[in-house]
């Protein structure tokens, strides 16, 4: 239901998206409706099993871009798994 790969412009030593394999309307965060539970779950889900195998034990972070505000740059719903260094905050 998700595919995962490695980000060609990495933010940190692990950048892996995790997308729906079927868009289904979901452009963006804002786009999803009641229909979509599932897959976001799957989605979240599928980033703790990723982050996981890419060992990242002492913590990791998922970022949702949505909309021209939000820096989405990619209109299909994807989740970026972050990890292998200290993350900031706040992130912007």
């Amino acid at each position: 239901q998700v595919l995962a790969f490695r980000d060609i412009a990495p933010q940190a030593p692990t950048h892996i998206l995790i997308i729906p394999k079927v868009k289904d309307g979901l452009a963006g965060l804002s786009k999803a409706e009641e229909r979509h539970c599932e897959i976001l779950g799957r989605l979240l889900y599928a980033a703790k099993l990723i982050a996981k195998q890419e060992d990242l034990d002492n913590g990791f972070r998922i970022v949702i871009n949505d909309g021209p505000d939000g820096c989405q740059s990619v209109y299909h719903l994807h989740i970026h798994l972050l990890g292998g260094r200290q993350m900031n905050w706040p992130p912007g």
